[in-house]
């Protein structure tokens, strides 16, 4: 009897794992729905391969990462090239032709790069490029991604306009990755409403990496990001514990003796929970 539980166990085994001596490609995992997560049961609802990747690669997806904390405008100028014009710049060469090409002298004393200096880089490059004034209006309707000055946390800073959508404006930060501001937010932080746009000829078009995806449109709302900034962490730890005691516990079907309750008289689960003391 045994050995026939042992075989009808073995080969229900291999039926359902089966599927998976197939090769998968790199960061692939199982995700298993059990029917019930409290226990670990062989039944499951379904089981499937789910690619996966680090945050971080998404955060800085079509981004130059800056490599020094003055940086920011080589850094924000080689990702609109390489991510618009379809060049395929290293930050450091980038900041070769800025040298190069912008005002050496200047550039040493203030370890940072201006716009005039990237104009002057650009036209070496062939394209035709110019900086502009404008409105958040303006902005919203250029076709085409460009480089905005922000002061940001106590500091000036380069990034690279995306575009604009359902009321808030994305950008290429070279320092933070793909992140978002609310409309009224990021016109407060726009330095002198000043933008910078390199202009492609038709034969130099290429396929504008920079362009939204819905990768960009998955940002958490401002209102969360406060709510949750001054979180007590031994409040959030204690539920966090509370939980795990009610997925640990088992579960029995009572009536509500809770007159305050909307389910007063009615039959509710709740969860019966084994506590320790310790000595």
């Amino acid at each position: 009897m045994f050995l026939i539980t042992l075989g009808s166990a073995l080969i229900y085994h291999f039926a359902t794992e089966s599927f998976e001596l197939a090769d998968q490609p790199a960061g692939t995992v199982y995700y298993t729905e059990v029917s019930d997560s409290r226990v670990n049961s062989f039944s499951k609802n379904h089981r499937e391969p789910v690619q996966i990747k680090p945050a971080v690669v998404d955060q800085f997806r079509g981004i130059v990462r800056q490599a020094y904390d003055y940086s920011c405008g080589s850094a924000a100028l080689t990702t609109l090239l390489n991510g618009y014009a379809g060049m395929n710049l290293t930050e450091k060469q980038t900041m070769d032709g800025l040298m190069r090409y912008g005002e050496y002298n200047r550039i040493v004393e203030r370890r940072s790069f201006s716009l005039l200096d990237m104009k002057r880089f650009v036209t070496a490059l062939g394209y035709s490029s110019g900086g502009y004034r404008g409105e958040l209006k303006d902005l919203i309707a250029l076709d085409k991604p460009a480089i905005v000055p922000i002061a940001y946390a106590g500091f000036k800073h380069f990034v690279v306009y995306k575009g604009y959508q359902d009321g808030r404006v994305y950008v290429a930060d070279p320092a933070l990755g793909n992140i978002s501001f609310n409309a009224d937010r990021f016109a407060e932080i726009w330095d002198n409403n000043t933008l910078f746009v390199v202009e492609l000829a038709d034969y130099q078009q290429a396929e504008n990496l920079l362009t939204l995806t819905e990768n960009d449109m998955r940002h958490v709302e401002d209102a969360t990001v406060n709510q949750y900034a001054f979180v007590d962490a031994q409040a959030y730890l204690y539920r966090q514990q509370d939980q795990l005691a009610s997925q640990a516990s088992t579960m029995r079907r009572v009536i509500d003796s809770d007159t305050k309750s909307d389910n007063h008289g009615k039959p509710i689960d709740t969860y019966m929970r084994m506590y320790y003391k310790r000595k």
